[in-house]
């Protein structure tokens, strides 16, 4: 059985504050009627059924290293049990602690990054837990079997340089094809920044980057799959910036697939 648990953090953002209010979110687009509950595959993803939502982490403090302690905490306390975990952020910082206690129980985790941003950053404006850094954090620890990262569209000199020292696999919007989902191994974790997709499709983020995938390369990319995945997180939603929950449903459809993907 899935765990469903929400992140609600968004202290280390670095230009707007909102992802903390997407988990709550992106439930009501399950219980608002206006979708039903199966994804693509014909499987009804509902919770009691196929996932067990286990609601929100309630932060005792707002302190990035007090929060990155807790929710790594957590997310091994359940790791402790049986049971995969999608966590729904929040910012991408979530994301360092959420993997890092993934692979505690994975050796050799790899992960699957999509983002527009590679999020390498070694010192972002002096905060070791921003956002645009939590990739950098996971690498510079030696931890993980790989990382892909795919519809990246802001590299910069820095980030390259990243990319370069700790060997990333980098698939840039420019070059974007399918070829990368035959050479993905497994245990793998997804980790889903909802700014890989175009602002036309996803609306409801803090960083708006024209350019980017469509909703449906995105699921076409999620459904080819075939190694075995053993965590995701779906992070960066905000919904202070989205039109009609536009964005909050792309969020629970991605949801539903990467959901089906899981189900042992």
């Amino acid at each position: 059985m899935i765990k469903l648990i929400g992140v609600p953090y968004d202290e280390n953002s670095t230009f707007a504050k909102g992802p903390a209010l997407a988990p709550p979110k992106i439930r009501q687009m399950d219980t608002g009627g206006s979708a039903n509950r199966f994804c693509e595959m014909g499987i009804e993803i509902a919770d009691g059924v196929n996932y067990n939502d286990l609601g929100d982490i309630e932060f005792t403090s707002l302190d990035s290293e007090k929060a990155y302690e807790q929710i790594k905490q957590t997310i091994l306390d359940e790791l402790s049990s049986e049971g995969k975990i999608i966590s729904l952020g929040g910012d991408h910082s979530v994301s360092f602690p959420l993997i890092e206690a993934h692979t505690q129980k994975y050796e050799n985790l790899n992960v699957l990054h999509f983002d527009a941003h590679a999020d390498l950053y070694d010192d972002f404006e002096g905060n070791p837990y921003s956002h645009a850094s939590p990739f950098a954090r996971l690498m510079e620890k030696g931890i993980l079997g790989s990382l892909t990262q795919v519809g990246i569209r802001t590299l910069n000199t820095h980030q390259q340089e990243q990319a370069d020292k700790f060997g990333v696999k980098v698939i840039e919007m420019k070059d974007f094809n399918f070829d990368f989902i035959s050479d993905l191994k497994g245990p793998l974790y997804i980790s889903l920044d909802l700014d890989v997709l175009d602002p036309a499709f996803a609306p409801g983020i803090s960083h708006h980057e024209p350019g980017g995938m469509s909703t449906r390369q995105l699921i076409s990319a999620i459904q080819q799959i075939n190694v075995p995945i053993v965590g995701a997180d779906i992070v960066e939603l905000n919904p202070t910036r989205d039109i009609n929950d536009a964005t909050a449903m792309v969020a629970y459809k991605l949801f539903k697939e990467i959901a089906y993907k899981m189900i042992d």
